[in-house]
């Protein structure tokens, strides 16, 4: 079995579980971003993590919360790959540009001060919104590196059951703008799009749930709902153990930002973690 992952795949990896840690929606619905850099490695591949992580307790909370990070994800030559942050699909490349297809899992949010896996999934300032079910999603993703310092995605997030939960795609650059042999500093973005189906489950406010919350009712359009931005540092002591590091904020856009449930629109969230390669 090869020592180690492409170390791309690490970072990605990285970015989402810091991001699903903290509640960002951005991230939580961007689990395939790890298989836009699919590893070239002839052998299979396998990486162990573990860390902590910091962020909102829901998309536009304005309290934070922090928890454990854990993540095992598994990798072939031929594409195919099992993971807890990317669910399991395929993903390959043809020349500058990639593309992967996956079964991943979108979390629930609750109505109280829930916790799973250690980190939150809602709060008791959302009382009486009702709880909002988790549900399977197709996570499909193509991604485009012009440069070796620039890569280019999107990736949609289709929700497969509870599909009133709606749909987020998802438009992302990141530059990999420092490398040496031990370390690797990576700046990233993304701008998130919501339908209509999808603004109304995690920001808008219904006649019922304003009756049972106070929260004023709001029907919010579909359309851009978020932005995030982070800096990323990963450090190889050898060739089985990284750490990885991670800060960075997401601000609420257009109708989210309006919100009666949004009370914060730009969050800050975080996470360390150190991983082991096979």
């Amino acid at each position: 079995m090869k020592k180690r992952l492409n170390r791309k795949n690490l970072a990605s990896l990285g970015m989402q579980l810091m991001l699903l840690g903290a509640g960002s929606s951005t991230a939580a619905n961007a689990l395939a971003d790890t298989a836009k850099n699919p590893s070239k490695n002839d052998e299979n591949t396998l990486a162990i993590g573990a860390g902590a992580a910091f962020g909102p307790r829901y998309s536009g909370s304005d309290q934070n919360t922090a928890g454990p990070v854990l993540a095992l994800d598994y990798a072939t030559p031929g594409g195919f790959f099992a993971s807890t942050m990317r669910g399991i699909g395929y993903g390959s490349t043809a020349g500058a540009f990639n593309y992967s297809a996956a079964l991943g899992y979108r979390g629930s949010r609750q109505e109280k001060d829930e916790s799973s896996f250690g980190f939150s999934s809602g709060s008791t300032r959302l009382r009486g919104m009702g709880e909002i079910k988790g549900s399977a999603i197709a996570i499909l993703s193509a991604g485009y590196t012009p440069l070796e310092w620039l890569n280019l995605s999107v990736t949609a997030d289709l929700a497969l059951s509870q599909k009133d939960n709606g749909n987020a795609f998802h438009f992302g650059v990141s530059s990999p703008f420092y490398a040496a042999d031990k370390d690797k500093l990576t700046l990233a973005a993304t701008a998130s799009v919501g339908d209509s189906k999808y603004m109304q489950t995690y920001y808008g406010v219904s006649a019922l749930q304003s009756a049972n919350s106070g929260y004023a009712a709001f029907k919010p359009k579909s359309g851009l709902y978020e932005v995030s931005a982070s800096l990323g540092w990963d450090h190889q002591f050898d060739k089985n153990w990284t750490l990885h590091a991670l800060a960075g904020a997401t601000r609420l856009q257009g109708d989210a930002a309006k919100s009666p449930i949004a009370r914060r629109r730009l969050a800050p969230n975080a996470a360390v973690y150190v991983t082991y390669s096979y």
